[in-house]
């Protein structure tokens, strides 16, 4: 499949080599990117730039599977999310771009653990996805066939709100110095 990636930054690249791996074309989009958008669009960028992005691409990701990998965190305070509780960044990316399907992935993840495919030295990195549509699941699921990665299905889109929660926390906990950056939160099964 050919893959989209918005932004290549550390996110991003770890994404793309899982997708690249598995025998996809992996093209990566910055703000020039004039290309023709891929099967599967990843939005490896901050919260803040998604609204840019949508208004921009938004027609032309009609039919595609849209992976977010946001965490909706004011990385300013640290202290508050940039959504509004009861709902999540996802389902807001989703009425924004009502044509596209929307999947919640690879935000509960650090980029080392996705290039590593660990988290830490033993345990393999597991990749949660929530989205209301399960042909988009399977068709990310299909993508990364074979790669180190261990895709988890966390349910519909509104399970999200749980997966940024718990994406807030890791980040809170790293950038206090009280969880390693290559490790992270671990599921263990």
């Amino acid at each position: 499949m050919k893959i989209t990636i918005f932004d290549k930054g550390n996110m991003g690249k770890a994404i793309g080599d899982n997708f690249d791996a598995c025998g996809n074309e992996v093209e990566y989009a910055g703000r020039e990117f004039i290309g023709e958008l891929g099967d599967i669009i990843v939005l490896a960028v901050p919260y803040t730039a998604v609204d840019g992005i949508l208004r921009k691409w938004g027609p032309k990701m009609k039919d595609k599977v849209l992976i977010d990998i946001t965490n909706p965190v004011d990385f300013e305070t640290m202290d508050h999310k940039l959504v509004p509780d009861g709902t999540s960044a996802a389902e807001l990316i989703q009425e924004k771009a009502p044509g596209a399907f929307v999947v919640k992935a690879f935000n509960t993840n650090f980029a080392n653990t996705l290039a590593t495919g660990k988290v830490g030295f033993h345990e393999q990195t597991v990749v949660l996805m929530a989205s209301d549509f399960l042909n988009a699941k399977d068709k990310v699921a299909e993508a990364l066939t074979g790669c180190r990665l261990k895709l988890m299905d966390a349910g519909k889109l509104r399970r999200a709100r749980e997966m940024e929660a718990m994406g807030f926390l890791q980040i809170s906990l790293a950038s206090a110095g009280k969880l390693l950056w290559t490790r992270g939160f671990a599921i263990i099964d």
